[in-house]
């Protein structure tokens, strides 16, 4: 796609009224998904929707998602939350496993291994975390890009070190899909949450489980829509569970995934490549910006990233917000991140109120 194609796609589909710089808290609904919403919404109400249309689109969405993240859609489990595909495989850990996590890193990510007594967590620095891989480690749970301060993880070093200890890796794609090319089929679990740099509605989720690897993942989630056959085993225990990564899905909401499909199609449009080179180039703005006024940004660790963090300035959040930009703070820093909805104008305005 063009440049001037890609810049033409983006004003159709987006009209922010505020300089919005926090796609690492929530990413922007594209108009598509809106209308996408607004129909579905309006079935539901006059009471013409049915399950078979919902589930073409849950579908959709499923293939969507593999085709971005290089899965077969067999591979790829949907449902709400992270936290909740996160806690499948923690429940599932064997007694004694020994997990290794990052520093800082998100809550839904940690907290599942955090609140079992029976595992060893050790938490190391972001950078230290392929040095910490030791024969006795189980699972390497990381983020691959951190939420506090944008920080990619040197990923080929830790997929190294882990395999070379035998141990298994989950990933956290959340800030990642949607900007930062990520081979899922490189981990033996990769988990995202679809309502940041992929434009979903919050409760659009996803998990991958590598083939081999379906041996720590609890099915204390199982329902009924897991079955192979959902509709001839809705009553009673499950004889059969989907032979496919269906079998981790936890009911999705169909309204949400109706919107999510179209966002998914957008990103798919564009391409994730592009996409990245036009975040990472206005967060290399920003980062250059915020040097000349005598303040330096948390350094983006193993390769250029699209949220950049500045110490010293989470106070200014809340009047930059106040004032029409939207940014974040988190652990104290001012957060900012760009996505294919910003452009120069919002850097410069941000750096100017910054100045």
């Amino acid at each position: 796609m063009s440049f001037e194609s890609f810049e033409t796609l983006v004003r159709e589909e987006f009209a922010p009224r505020t300089t919005y710089l926090n796609t690492a808290s929530s990413g922007i609904g594209p108009r598509r998904a809106a209308e996408a919403l607004r129909q579905g919404t309006g079935r539901w109400a006059d009471g013409t929707d049915s399950f078979e249309d919902n589930e073409a689109t849950v579908a959709a969405v499923r293939g969507a998602y593999a085709r971005l993240t290089g899965v077969a859609p067999e591979r790829v489990a949907v449902g709400s939350a992270v936290t909740t595909h996160v806690g499948l495989i923690a429940a599932g850990l064997p007694r004694g496993a020994e997990v290794i996590v990052a520093d800082g890193d998100f809550s839904s990510l940690v907290n599942p291994f955090a609140t079992r007594p029976d595992i060893t967590l050790r938490i190391v620095p972001l950078e230290g975390i392929a040095d910490a891989v030791r024969p006795g480690t189980s699972l390497v749970a990381v983020s691959a890009v951190q939420s506090a301060d944008g920080r990619v993880a040197d990923l080929p070093s830790i997929r190294e070190a882990a395999a070379a200890h035998g141990a298994r890796v989950l990933l956290d794609a959340t800030q990642a899909v949607g900007w930062l090319p990520v081979a899922g089929a490189a981990y033996d679990y990769v988990v995202c949450g679809g309502y940041k740099w992929l434009l979903c509605p919050r409760g659009v989720s996803f998990l991958t489980v590598r083939e081999g690897a379906d041996d720590w993942v609890s099915p204390h989630f199982v329902g009924w829509y897991a079955a192979e056959d959902p509709w001839g085993e809705c009553y009673g225990p499950i004889a059969e569970t989907a032979h496919s990564a269906r079998r981790y899905d936890v009911m999705p909401p169909f309204l949400l995934h109706l919107a999510g499909a179209a966002s998914l199609s957008l990103i798919e449009e564009l391409g994730v490549p592009a996409i990245g080179a036009h975040d990472v180039a206005l967060a290399e703005r920003f980062r250059s910006g915020v040097q000349r006024l005598g303040h330096k940004a948390v350094p983006s660790g193993a390769a250029p990233s699209a949220i950049v963090s500045v110490p010293g300035l989470g106070d200014a959040a809340a009047a930059l917000t106040a004032a029409g930009i939207r940014v974040a703070a988190r652990a104290g820093h001012l957060r900012a991140a760009f996505h294919l909805y910003n452009g120069t104008a919002d850097v410069d305005r941000l750096l100017a109120a910054l100045a």
